[in-house]
């Protein structure tokens, strides 16, 4: 089936707002801690694709009264950003709401998903950014796409400034459980602003942090390079092909591969591969299930072989063994001045980023779990960005497993075709995902 206008496949919008059921009281703020800020040009946007089984019956009425509910524990994300009298942001936690988006799709839900146009996922799903006027920008934007004979695409907007995406999966989850009749426990507001110290003594900075010139209050990074999306699945077989290949844990081995891939592309195209990478992973001892939080494991390596010439093995142990730790160092650095520069983390280098543990699937509709869900990034710099999802099979058990994994490539215009090539070669990419 061919489509000449693409737009016209999700139309008749309807915007509204949905926040929380009782107000969160006069004066109350939420601040923004340093590696919420080192975040704030970063959007994670998530797609789930369910049946029509699962929202049989399931009225806008319904589903904003749960968000009222839902809201109510997590009021902040309400709120609205202003500036302190130095310059830094924080959340006025004022209740103005969410933005709820209605529209419909004249494809079927089987029709969408079998064009595996990846860059189409974004028409479920808002691109809003915040700014460029702070108090008119909300930090959640939801999309409910009613297809042709059933089925929806619930389109979930996310600033990355108020929590990773483990925090973003597991509050839109913490939905559907109230959904299911769970009861929320509220949160205790905060009233005050905080006082920052200007850290003395700064080690060196980070190499996983980069500071763009400044952006005011329209935070989106300007890159020098268009970003193109690409996602590809990875089965159990070639899972196991790829440990027995490079005899090392499935997401380094996978990321070696990959930087290999793309090392080669970027070699051809410019004379220069990826020396520096960034791994971005869950830190379990910091993140708390319930609260939204930016508690990543922010870590770098710096190869001083060849990418291209050097054995995959080598490169998965340094991704494995030599990462150093820069997450104390990227909080620091935000704090020089106060919060108030801009900065990116995803695409200041080659970025990979282990989402494998994240409860993908567990948002439910009416006890059915979503056909399909795909995440990924807004915001991206030029080096580009991996990310490592649970696969649609992952369902049972919070996406940790042997069932396969989507892997989502974010990269410079006119490099995916390159790296397509690459991937075959390897054995990570099939025929059918090329179709």
């Amino acid at each position: 089936m061919v489509f000449s206008k693409e737009e016209s496949l999700v139309y008749d919008l309807k915007l509204s707002s949905v926040g929380p059921g009782k107000t969160s009281g006069s004066d109350v703020v939420h601040e923004l801690s340093s590696m919420d800020l080192a975040m704030k040009l970063h959007y994670v946007r998530g797609v789930y694709f369910f049946s029509s089984q699962a929202v049989e019956g399931l009225t806008i009425h319904y589903i904003k009264e749960t968000m009222f509910t839902w809201f109510n524990e997590y009021y902040y994300t309400c709120g609205r950003f202003r500036r302190s009298d130095s310059g830094r942001p924080f959340i006025k936690c004022n209740d103005c709401g969410a933005r709820f988006i209605e529209a419909r799709c004249d494809l079927t839900i089987d029709e969408w998903l079998e064009m595996k146009d990846w860059s189409s996922l974004q028409k479920f799903v808002s691109q809003q950014v915040i700014g460029p006027e702070l108090s008119f920008s909300p930090p959640v934007l939801l999309q409910i796409t009613y297809f042709k004979c059933g089925g929806v695409a619930f389109g979930f907007s996310w600033a990355h400034v108020l929590g990773d995406a483990f925090s973003a999966i597991d509050c839109i989850n913490r939905w559907g459980q109230i959904m299911a009749l769970h009861q929320p426990n509220s949160p205790s507001p905060s009233t005050k602003l905080e006082e920052f110290e200007n850290p003395h003594g700064v080690a060196k900075d980070p190499l996983s942090l980069k500071q763009v010139d400044p952006v005011g209050d329209h935070w989106i990074p300007l890159n020098g390079s268009n970003m193109e999306t690409y996602s590809f699945k990875i089965t159990p077989t070639q899972i196991t092909n790829l440990r027995m290949k490079v005899m090392g844990s499935f997401f380094e081995s996978l990321c070696a591969i990959i930087w290999q891939c793309i090392a080669k592309v970027r070699q051809a195209a410019n004379g220069s591969e990826p020396k520096t990478v960034t791994i971005c992973k869950r830190d379990t001892n910091k993140h708390k299930s319930g609260e939204l939080s930016n508690s990543l494991k922010i870590s770098t390596v710096k190869a001083e072989l060849s990418v291209l010439e050097a054995n995959p093995k080598k490169l998965a142990n340094l991704l494995a063994e030599e990462a150093t730790d820069e997450t104390a160092q990227i909080e620091e650095a935000v704090e020089k001045d106060q919060g108030v520069s801009d900065f990116i983390v995803y695409g200041a280098n080659l970025t990979f980023l282990d989402w494998q543990e994240t409860d993908l699937y567990g948002l439910e509709f009416q006890g059915h779990k979503p056909q399909f869900v795909s995440y990924t990034i807004q915001g991206v710099g030029d080096k580009g960005a991996v990310i490592v999802l649970p696969g649609p099979n992952d369902v049972g058990n919070g996406g940790v497993g042997e069932e396969g994994r989507l892997v989502t490539l974010i990269l410079p215009e006119g490099e995916v075709l390159g790296i397509q090539s690459e991937l075959k070669k390897n054995g990570l990419l099939l025929e059918v995902e090329l179709e």
